[in-house]
């Protein structure tokens, strides 16, 4: 450090502020030379040597030598160069150092350290914009690095979800493993729970999960987050595209501080459980700083002023949904997700908008009609089917079973379930289809006639399916049936012939054969 220097800024008049600032020393031992200069009468008239200087204080003031030139943490200089590389804030690596050489440490020291390892770069020209309490929220996703997921044991990559309230500065982050859309969605959800109010505009980046097309005047919006705000009441308002400075207050105050002061050096952790430590750092460590810009603590600007200015919760909460489209394929089924489910026949081959939610499948039409709603498929391979959907000659044949049948064929009456019981039983052929053939005759016929036909048919012996078309046809099912020539019921074969008949001719045709 440079004595004249220092003598020199007091002789300008320059503030002990000012002199720290631009020499690097603590303000009390600015004010220590300058009540040494003020007694020797050094600021005034022509200013001595620097080794002069030094000699004449170390001369009439040995108690005080001018400020040393190595720093306490110059040991742990390599530790923090290594924690600042791994994005670790000054607080943060006090904090670290204390803990690992079970010593208290100087924030100063550590702070003078990382300036001069980081030497400062030109300010950038901004403005700063403010808002009223509860008009506006910033929200975005940050890479939080390799962080355990609890089901698989296995590191795999996370990001922190982070919404910042624009006036209070307070905020609410989460961790996560993906950003698609329904996971976006949850995370809004959570984070208007946790304020008990929802902003009226939120600030976003043109991430996918939000926006599908980037552009400053007319940004096209994810079909699923405009259903989010118009269920919660918030206007969304996109940045212009390579415009991340427009939301920097969660950008620098939400996204880059939880990372460099709350998940810095914990890469390897559960994430389970790192979120139930990130929900507690982010009322009492977090809500509780003094912010840099608005000099207050966040939790308590938000509990006093900014939380009763928010939109109030709807009566229930947004169920997260997500969109996509997808033909009706021609065995009347669009594909979700890997489950299955049904719409209308008549729309096979056209382009229908699903709506994925967390209970529930919504099919529309390309003009916004509902056709269909499913409860959500428990896995994928799961096909959801109403009948209605299906063409009405396909649907009995889908539907028919042995137990249908004897239930269908009891409802008719005792002839038609003594023929349908007969033909289920038979052995080994199966005869389901021709039962379920016979049950249809009494849609056409009617199931009074149809109880006559098989009740005649078995009468006479031959209630075969033939037979009672034939019987229909004839009209013979009107005719009552004792006016008809009745045939003695006997198991076995019946002929209607006599045996005698068949021998004669067998015995005519032997002689024939012998002339």
């Amino acid at each position: 450090m440079d004595v004249q220097e220092v003598l020199r800024l007091l002789r300008d008049g320059a503030s002990d502020r000012e002199i720290a600032h631009l020499v690097r020393l603590n303000r009390r031992t600015v004010g220590r030379y300058r009540r040494w200069a003020e007694e020797h009468g050094v600021l005034e008239g022509p200013l001595p040597s620097a080794r002069a200087l030094e000699e004449r204080l170390a001369a009439t003031w040995p108690a005080v030598s001018p400020p040393q030139q190595r720093s306490s943490v110059e040991a742990y200089r390599a530790e923090i160069a290594a924690y600042r590389a791994r994005g670790l804030e000054v607080a943060a690596i006090q904090t670290r150092l204390a803990e690992t050489h079970g010593h208290p440490v100087s924030y100063s020291a550590v702070w003078r350290l990382v300036r001069r390892l980081e030497p400062p770069r030109a300010p950038a020209v901004c403005v700063r914009v403010a808002v009223p309490p509860g008009s506006e929220g910033q929200v975005d996703f940050g890479y939080a690095g390799r962080i355990v997921d609890p089901a698989s044991g296995a590191l795999r990559k996370t990001w922190v979800f982070v919404l910042v309230l624009s006036w209070s500065r307070h905020l609410y982050a989460e961790l996560v493993f993906d950003q698609r859309v329904e996971t976006w969605l949850l995370c809004h959800r959570h984070a208007f729970e946790a304020f008990g109010g929802v902003p009226a505009r939120l600030v976003l980046d043109n991430l996918k999960a939000a926006i599908l097309r980037a552009s400053l005047y007319d940004p096209g919006v994810q079909r699923a987050y405009r259903e989010c705000a118009l269920h919660y009441g918030f206007r969304i308002d996109p940045n212009p595209p390579r415009t991340p400075e427009l939301k920097g207050k969660v950008e620098q105050g939400g996204v880059h501080y939880v990372k460099r002061n709350f998940l810095a050096g914990r890469e390897g952790e559960r994430c389970d459980a790192l979120n139930r430590k990130l929900r507690l750092w982010a009322g009492p460590v977090a809500g509780q700083r003094i912010h840099g810009t608005t000099k207050d603590r966040p939790l308590e600007r938000f509990q006093a002023v900014e939380q009763a200015a928010l939109l109030p919760l709807p009566p229930t909460p947004y169920d997260p949904a997500s969109w996509k489209q997808a033909t009706l394929h021609r065995d009347c089924y669009v594909v979700f997700e890997g489950a299955y489910y049904s719409a209308p026949y008549r729309l096979v081959g056209q382009r229908l908008w699903i709506r994925g939610g967390s209970r529930t499948v919504e099919l529309f039409t390309a003009g916004h009609e509902l056709v269909a709603t499913h409860d959500r498929a428990p896995r994928p391979g799961v096909r959801q089917t109403l009948l209605a959907h299906l063409p009405p000659h396909k649907v009995p044949g889908l539907i028919a079973s042995r137990e249908t049948c004897r239930t269908h064929a009891a409802g008719i009456g005792p002839a038609t379930t003594e023929r349908v019981e007969g033909l289920l039983a038979q052995r080994p052929e199966d005869r389901l289809r021709v039962a379920q053939r016979v049950l249809r005759r009494a849609t056409h016929v009617g199931a009074e006639r149809l109880e006559r036909a098989c009740a005649r048919a078995l009468h006479f012996g031959t209630p075969d399916y033939p037979t009672l078309k034939r019987i229909r046809a004839a009209g013979l099912d009107q005719t009552p049936l004792e006016a008809g020539p009745a045939a003695p019921r006997a198991e076995g074969l019946r002929f209607v012939r006599q045996a005698s008949e068949f021998v004669a001719g067998l015995w005519a045709g032997t002689r024939g054969g012998e002339r």
